[in-house]
């Protein structure tokens, strides 16, 4: 199925979240179904289900055995960093960015977005896939799952110009607050290869954000692929007081932290590979 058919991004969009349904019912190493299954489960063809499959398995959440079918992989180990004052800023991003929309329709929430969302599986919810580009050159996939009665007459070229957040504030009256984000490596599939212009299999970061409005209202679910040659994220890390004592001890280290390499509490820069600064 070509690219740029339209309806292609949400097709595969739907039957990965369909799949991580699933996954999210199972424990690790349960069995999933068969592609052959999926197809008629979902109603979607095979290259549809086995594209979901292969982002899964990359994102490490399946486990492929050949000979015995596929299974839900192992939990993955989560490590918070949280700045002193519990939360951490997002500075502007270097470079001129842009969006192109690849897909940009209303439907039903479904389950597991309208449970990230708060909201009912029947609701609406606007569904947006744009590629984002820094400079003209593509940077990023994003799919956006934004509440629709908060943006009722959202248009596309809101999404394709500015920052969302200042349209969702300027035009909407949505006044985002926070955001819960999680990242990590991945590789791209051979049509997000495409989108991206790399070659297939190629490092990519993924990131999922659920943003919250001033009064704690869910708005918005993303999953974000970002080239993992192009993009970098550096965070700040304060590991102990500013006053603390010089050549104190502590038993144990900082996760991620060889032991001993920051023994009299020198400042941290930790960083992914790339050269691009996070931001929205």
């Amino acid at each position: 199925m070509a690219d740029d058919v339209p309806g292609t991004v949400l097709k595969r969009e739907r039957a990965r979240d369909a799949v991580l349904e699933l996954i999210e019912s199972r424990s690790p190493g349960d069995a999933i179904p068969s592609e052959r299954a999926l197809c008629t489960l979902l109603g979607v063809s095979r290259p549809t289900v086995r594209a979901a499959i292969d982002e899964l398995v990359a994102a490490g959440l399946l486990v492929r055995e050949h000979g015995r079918g596929m299974f839900v992989a192992p939990e993955k180990i989560t490590q918070e960093l949280i700045s002193a004052d519990l939360a951490l800023s997002v500075p502007q991003a270097a470079g001129a960015w842009s969006s192109r929309l690849l897909e940009f329709t209303t439907l039903q929430a479904g389950a597991r977005v309208g449970r990230k969302l708060r909201m009912s599986p029947a609701e609406e919810i606007v569904y947006v896939a744009r590629l984002r580009l820094v400079d003209g050159a593509p940077m990023a996939i994003e799919h956006l799952h934004i509440r629709a009665a908060f943006v009722p007459g959202l248009s596309a070229r809101e999404l394709e110009s500015g920052d969302l957040y200042e349209h969702l504030r300027d035009t909407h009256g949505v006044h985002v607050h926070e955001a819960v984000q999680a990242i990590e490596p991945t590789v791209v599939t051979r049509a997000e290869a495409r989108l991206l212009e790399v070659p297939e299999l190629s490092p990519a970061l993924l990131f999922e954000r659920l943003t919250s409005d001033t009064t704690g209202r869910p708005v918005e679910y993303v999953h974000s692929l970002y080239r993992g040659d192009r993009y970098r994220i550096v965070s700040r890390l304060a590991l102990g007081p500013a006053a603390a004592a010089a050549g104190l001890v502590r038993d144990g280290h900082h996760p991620g932290i060889p032991p001993g390499d920051f023994a009299h509490g020198d400042p941290i820069t930790s960083s992914t590979r790339g050269d691009i600064q996070s931001g929205s």
